[in-house]
């Protein structure tokens, strides 16, 4: 009898433990607030590239994945630098450097998913890309677009190096710079990986998440890339309302892996009245619907490391 309640004892302190361990990796909604207000600040003067702000995205970035104990995987640790050429608009200094920020979770597997936002934006509209002419001038923080997807990078970042568990597959977290310029930093990573592509299961990229709405719902793009997503899908439910969508391509930095051969999937939460535009600020940010998609986004991540290497499928 006493061994036998030592032994109970033990294992409720073990699963008390483990609970404990689960709780603190799932995503946290200050956390979100925390990393969206950061960046979305003016002080961050709308993070164009190759200036200030976007430099200052890149490093918070950076100090986060050294936070979580995620291991550099750039040319010069953490980053992999490039440069960047604006085309949209004439300006004097139209070459700018940018970096990607790399930080990998080891997990001694053969493959590795990729998780990706872009952290870059508009500046001032200086730079072209902004829908409001009376605007440009003033700071496009871009709080959705897309520190609304740098939070949700950081946040999967910590709960898979958190979560207390060797997990089947390796995964690669990745800020991207210059998107806004025409997805140049996922162009440069694919052109210069620093995993072998043919080892990459799949990619999730995150851009614009922050402003869900219950009419138009959660968009998944991507889903026909690959035949194990139905498989992956099968069976899984939110507390949001998303759609899937076959096309692997768009407006975004999966669509540089998709031309790689590799499947991908896209979280967007559509277009609004403040998309590139002044007004896209962190007070207007759904966190509770921005929680509820990181959680979905991690079961589907979950589900995908029990499938073999996934095949490619083109969409178009």
């Amino acid at each position: 009898m006493k061994t036998s309640h030592i032994f109970r004892t033990s294992l409720l302190l073990t699963c008390i433990a483990c609970f404990s361990l689960s709780l603190q990796a799932q995503t946290n909604p200050a956390n979100l607030k925390k990393h969206i207000q950061f960046l979305a600040n003016d002080k961050m003067l709308g993070r164009e590239t190759g200036k200030e702000g976007s430099g200052r995205a890149a490093d918070y970035i950076e100090k986060h994945f050294k936070k979580y104990g995620l291991e550099p995987l750039g040319d010069k640790g953490y980053r992999q630098s490039f440069e960047a050429k604006i085309t949209r608009v004439k300006v004097a200094d139209s070459i700018r450097l940018s970096d990607n920020v790399l930080g990998f979770l080891d997990n001694d597997a053969p493959y590795t998913i990729v998780v990706g936002a872009h952290y870059d934006h508009l500046g001032k509209g200086t730079i072209g890309g902004s829908r409001d002419s009376v605007g440009v001038g003033q700071i496009h923080n871009g709080a959705d677009d897309n520190a609304s997807g740098v939070a949700g990078l950081l946040e999967l970042a910590r709960h898979y190096s958190s979560n207390n568990r060797k997990e089947a597959f390796n995964m690669l977290f990745i800020g991207f710079g210059a998107e806004e310029l025409g997805l140049l930093g996922s162009k440069y990573f694919t052109e210069n990986p620093t995993v072998a592509l043919e080892n990459i299961h799949w990619m999730l990229n995150m851009d614009m998440i922050g402003r869900y709405q219950e009419q138009n719902g959660l968009a998944i793009i991507g889903h026909g890339t690959s035949s194990a997503f139905p498989a992956i899908f099968e069976g899984v439910e939110s507390t949001i309302r998303f759609f899937t969508s076959r096309d692997g391509s768009g407006g975004s930095d999966q669509t540089s892996f998709y031309k790689k051969n590799i499947p991908v999937l896209f979280f967007h939460t559509g277009g609004h009245n403040d998309y590139h535009k002044p007004g896209d600020d962190a007070e207007k940010i759904e966190y509770q619907a921005m929680e509820a998609i990181l959680n979905l986004a991690a079961e589907v991540i979950d589900r995908s490391m029990e499938q073999p290497k996934m095949d490619f499928q083109w969409t178009n």
